[in-house]
């Protein structure tokens, strides 16, 4: 059933009954109080705290409070309470689940290691990584420090760099967006001393009918973590057992075209997804590489969620896993967003070059190699998103994923309720013209004839003061 649906967080309390048993249960991590007193002559109160009716207390025979995950049933024909263990044991042996899942479920482990792998190219790092918005800053105040510590970086609170829709530089489009908090009801969660309840694994694949129990419907690719490094994407890319078939659609658009060129190319997109879906294949994998002189890439969120609510108006969306594949996200917030509004996994490769660059160029200590750089950067980006889940209360990655809690800063409502439905946007802003002005911007400077970014970034400046 994890293979079908996610972990329920709460925090909520559940009363049930179908005429016969009545009981309750809580959410896995026992936020909400719940107390049951049970008295001699076999009356059961159960509510959120004791003492809700006036009992004599030598008239109850025991007392106890429900449990994270377990359930308190009692069954008035037979005149007992059932108790968990006899509860679970009853449904695990309905049928031979732990068999299913040694027969269906695949590991990475699993998958033949790749012909080919994307290698590094050392030549065009530098002007790929200016197409894409990097700045020095990104590479020493937040990549390097992730492949050496592996944590996310910390900077002191408050910030006063212009928001995304009032810089006069062209921003990612992440920045546009801000993550909700829990203005009520859900505490936030401790991703350190509680990390018993934190959780990154996903199962991607075809989701089937939870209510019809069969062996397939465990047939998927459970992934310890969503991100994914070049070689898992290539073993991804090749896939073929049972249903998973992966195929690649391009995230690019004609530069010369401008605001025309990006609608059209989104269009195109999800044209392709909606065929791909049709044609059976179960793994999307939205790709930005081949970007070159004529083509720059569509932002990776807007291309993700273009897709993803075309196959939700669809009805298809259940049928397929989207996975990313692009040299934009290379920080913590980036992946959440990616996967708050849909993706299955991401694969950051431009991140992961420009760190192999740093490294073979000695920036790390001697004793460093590159297999342990690379776990100690996808390490600190899962530590950074078990935090970033954990502010909102919720603590598995499969219940944040596509849960778009975000709130949109200085987008146009008409461009929001397009591409990024069911997101609140207060504030109006740009719309799709700007977004291709920016993007056509950021290539114009990696591709353009300006000599002084030839072999240099731009400086940065959101994380230290900067003259320019």
């Amino acid at each position: 059933h994890q293979c079908l649906m996610e972990a329920w967080d709460g925090p909520a309390a559940i009363a049930f009954s179908d005429g016969r048993v009545i009981g309750a249960t809580l959410d896995r991590n026992g936020l909400r109080p719940g107390r049951y007193v049970v008295t001699d002559d076999d009356l059961v109160v159960a509510a959120s705290e004791t003492g809700v009716l006036p009992i004599a207390p030598e008239r109850i025979k025991r007392k106890g409070r429900l449990q994270p995950g377990k359930m308190f049933l009692v069954d008035t024909v037979e005149g007992r309470i059932i108790s968990d263990k006899e509860i679970k044991q009853q449904l695990a042996s309905r049928q031979p689940y732990g068999q299913w899942l040694k027969e269906n479920v695949i590991t990475l482990d699993q998958l033949p290691e790749p012909p080919r792998v994307h290698p590094s190219d050392h030549d065009t790092l530098r002007c790929r990584q200016r197409a894409f918005g990097y700045t020095h800053e990104d590479l020493s105040f937040i990549l390097q420090p992730m492949a050496i510590k592996g944590e996310e970086p910390i900077g002191s609170m408050g910030t006063d760099t212009p928001l995304a829709c009032l810089s006069d530089k062209p921003q990612p489009l992440f920045h546009y967006f801000r993550q909700l908090f829990a203005q009520v009801t859900n505490p936030p969660i401790d991703p350190i001393r509680e990390e018993m309840v934190m959780s990154l694994t996903s199962y991607i694949g075809t989701e089937r009918n939870i209510l019809d129990e069969r062996p397939e419907n465990c047939h998927t690719l459970k992934l310890p973590h969503p991100l994914l490094t070049n070689r898992e994407l290539e073993k991804l890319r090749r896939v073929s057992r049972g249903d998973l078939l992966a195929t690649t659609l391009p995230m690019l658009f004609k530069v010369a075209e401008g605001e025309d060129g990006l609608e059209r190319a989104l269009e195109s997109l999800c044209r392709r997804a909606s065929l791909a879906v049709k044609s059976g294949y179960s793994l999307l994998i939205l790709s930005d590489r081949g970007l070159d002189q004529d083509y720059a890439p569509i932002p990776s969120l807007l291309a993700l969620t273009a897709v993803h609510n075309l196959l939700v108006r669809e009805e298809t969306r259940t049928q397929v896993a989207l996975i990313i594949e692009s040299g934009e996200p290379r920080e913590v917030m980036h992946f959440a967003l990616l996967l708050g509004y849909g993706a299955s996994a991401v694969n950051p490769y431009l991140a992961i070059e420009t760190i192999e660059d740093l490294f073979q160029e000695g920036e790390f200590g001697p004793g460093d190699d590159w297999d342990h750089v690379l776990k100690n950067y996808l390490k600190a980006v899962d530590k950074g998103l078990l935090k970033t889940f954990s502010k909102m209360g919720i603590s598995t990655y499969q219940s944040y994923c596509g849960a778009q809690i975000y709130e949109a800063i200085g987008l146009s409502s008409s461009f929001v309720a397009r591409y990024f439905t069911g997101t609140a946007s207060r504030i109006e802003g740009i719309g799709m013209h700007e977004v291709a002005e920016e993007a056509v911007r950021r290539h114009r400077d990696a591709y353009g004839d300006a000599q002084i970014y030839r072999n240099a970034l731009d400086v940065g400046g959101e994380y230290a003061w900067r003259v320019r």
